[in-house]
């Protein structure tokens, strides 16, 4: 839902759909894409299972990561980046197993970002969530959770917080 100037609830420019993802994360929506509806949950779970751990820096350190309220389960994101937009950049999560959703979507992210540049993070498509095809399967709420997690680390890219 978009508001004043394009912008959505929390602040993201409107993407359409026709938006080029980066090839990773282009090859996760085909990979989910390439399933029937009752099965792309079960890939959800999997990504779950490899979230990447959490480096040693930032275990039990929540003050050094941002919150993502978005989300119902407690989860933490850091964007470690260059000095430049085209230095790469590193995400890192710490979610709770116990919430298998959210880590599965926190994986998506990891993966899907990995190796990218700050810029290239920037220009990721705000919809990402939305073309993995999961609508009939998850909450809305949860989608927007996975879209609160993007909109922070696209912040953290763009005002420079991302150390």
């Amino acid at each position: 839902m978009t508001g004043v100037g394009g912008r959505d609830r929390i602040g993201c420019v409107a993407q359409t759909p026709d938006t080029a993802l980066p090839p990773a994360f282009a090859e996760i929506v085909d990979d989910f894409h390439a399933l029937e509806q009752r099965n792309r949950l079960e890939l959800l779970l999997e990504f779950s299972r490899e979230l990447p751990a959490l480096p040693e820096r930032y275990l039990g350190d929540h003050d050094a990561m941002e919150a993502v309220t978005e989300c119902q389960s407690p989860v933490f994101v850091k964007v470690e980046a260059g000095p430049t937009p085209a230095d790469p950049a590193r995400v890192f999560f710490d979610a709770p197993a116990e919430a298998p959703t959210t880590r599965g979507f926190a994986s998506i992210l990891a993966a899907g970002l990995e190796g990218l540049s700050g810029q290239e993070i920037l220009d990721v498509p705000d919809d990402v969530p939305h073309r993995l095809g999961l609508t009939e399967a998850v909450s809305p709420l949860r989608l927007r959770g996975m879209a609160g997690m993007l909109a922070r680390i696209k912040r953290q890219v763009r005002e420079g917080t991302a150390s």
